[in-house]
């Protein structure tokens, strides 16, 4: 909602509904960050926290397979592939 916001012209913009995690991928990250990452965990402390993340976020972000199963939904091809 930038006012300064300059829209090309052959842009549009779509407001999404101010709760949609159905239409956001990274919920879905962190979703699979749970599930894999701290299943059944209880951590002493954030650094605990901190430690168990830089162990599984490299992990993820190398998994090309599961992240694009998470997050390559079709209409965010399709509005990439439309992009070029």
């Amino acid at each position: 909602m930038a006012k300064d916001l300059v829209v090309p012209q052959n842009m549009q913009l779509l407001k999404l509904p101010p709760y949609a995690p159905e239409l956001n991928p990274q919920e879905h990250i962190w979703d699979e960050l749970r599930e894999k990452a701290f299943p059944n965990r209880v951590f002493a402390d954030l650094a605990s926290v901190r430690g168990q993340l830089d162990q599984w976020l490299p992990q993820l972000a190398a998994d090309c397979t599961t992240l694009r199963s998470i997050t390559a939904w079709p209409w965010i091809v399709r509005l990439n592939l439309n992009a070029h």
